[in-house]
C-alpha cells in the first residue's frame, strides 16, 4: 500500500515553513528547503516527496541539472523548475560576491554558539579550499536529544562533490558541555581516514555547548 505524507499532516514543529520561522533556516534539511521552493506537490505526492526524489543524486547534482530536464520530473513542471534553477543561481552569485573568510577555530566557534542552541544534536560540515578559506557550510544530520547517527559517507560525498581541500566537522551538545565523547573521538578518526583516501584533510572537529567550545585542532588531536 502506498501512503502519502502531507505537510499539513506533520507535527507543526516539523513543517518546513513553521520550523524555519521558529528556529531559522539552518535547522532545515535539504529536503525541507527544497520543499519550500517547490511549494506544492501533485496528486498522490507531497512537496516533501517530490523534493526527496529530486535529491536522490545529491544537492550538487541537482544544482547542475538543466531547467528543461527538471521540468520533466513528475510533480515539478516549468514554474517549479525555474524557481529551483533561480535559487541555485542566486546561491552561486552570493558565493562569488562574499568576502573570503578563513577558518579560525575561535571565530567559527563563536558563530556556532550563537546559532546552534538546539534541543537536538545538529551535525554539519564546513568545506575549505587549499588556503583554509570557507567555501560553504551545511547542516547534514539532525539527531535526537542525545545523539545523531552520522554516516561518514555523506560527509565525504559532500566534500568530493564540492571539490573541497579540507573539512571542518562540527556539532552541538544539547547538554551544554562541549567535551568530546568516546564516540565523537572514534567517529573523528573514522572520518579522517575516509577523507584521506580522497586526498581531503579533516582540518578540525568542532563541538559547541551552551557557552564554550572544544576544537580537536586546538587540542592537537588532529
Amino acid at each position: 500500500m502506498i501512503t502519502t505524507t502531507l505537510i499539513a499532516d506533520m507535527p507543526s514543529d516539523e513543517r518546513p515553513r513553521e520550523r524555519l520561522l521558529a528556529h531559522g533556516t539552518r535547522t532545515l534539511s535539504d529536503v525541507a528547503v527544497l520543499a519550500l521552493l517547490i511549494g506544492t506537490g501533485t496528486r498522490g505526492r507531497s512537496a516533501m516527496q517530490v523534493a526527496r526524489e529530486l535529491l536522490d543524486d545529491g544537492i550538487c547534482r541537482l544544482g547542475r541539472r538543466d531547467v528543461t530536464e527538471l521540468a520533466r520530473v513528475p510533480g515539478v513542471g516549468t514554474a517549479k523548475a525555474t524557481r529551483i534553477a533561480a535559487a541555485f543561481e542566486l546561491s552561486r552569485r552570493t558565493e562569488r560576491g562574499s568576502p573570503a573568510v578563513k577558518y579560525v577555530p575561535k571565530v567559527f566557534a563563536e558563530q556556532l554558539i550563537k546559532t546552534h542552541q538546539f534541543h537536538q544534536e545538529h551535525v554539519g560540515a564546513a568545506l575549505l579550499d587549499s588556503h583554509d578559506v570557507i567555501l560553504k557550510q551545511q547542516t547534514i544530520f539532525v539527531g535526537t536529544i542525545n545523539n545523531a547517527l552520522v554516516s561518514p559517507r555523506e560527509i565525504v560525498r559532500f566534500a568530493v562533490l564540492s571539490n573541497a581541500a579540507g573539512v571542518v566537522l562540527y556539532h552541538n551538545h544539547p547538554s551544554g558541555n562541549p567535551a568530546p565523547s568516546a564516540y565523537d573521538s572514534s567517529f573523528t578518526r573514522k572520518l579522517r581516514d575516509a577523507l584521506e583516501l580522497m586526498d581531503i584533510e579533516l582540518v578540525d572537529h568542532m563541538i559547541v555547548g551552551t557557552s564554550k567550545y572544544y576544537s580537536m585542532k586546538e587540542d592537537k588531536r588532529l
